[in-house]
């Protein structure tokens, strides 16, 4: 049996741990969405490159 103060830090840590993988999912989704739009804006850059040499 487990006392309530155990209980209550087993509560705290499994959320610090649901927050840090939320954190981390974020920062993951954060990272494709950039280097999306690096290489979408790369393009578009030599696109107009292309456009404007010919």
């Amino acid at each position: 049996m487990t006392s309530h103060i155990e209980q209550a830090v087993a509560a705290r840590i499994a959320a610090a741990r649901r927050k840090a993988e939320q954190k981390k999912r974020r920062r993951a989704e954060l990272a494709e969405a950039r280097a999306h739009g690096l290489a979408s804006r790369h393009a578009a850059k030599m696109r107009r490159w292309d456009k404007e040499g010919t």
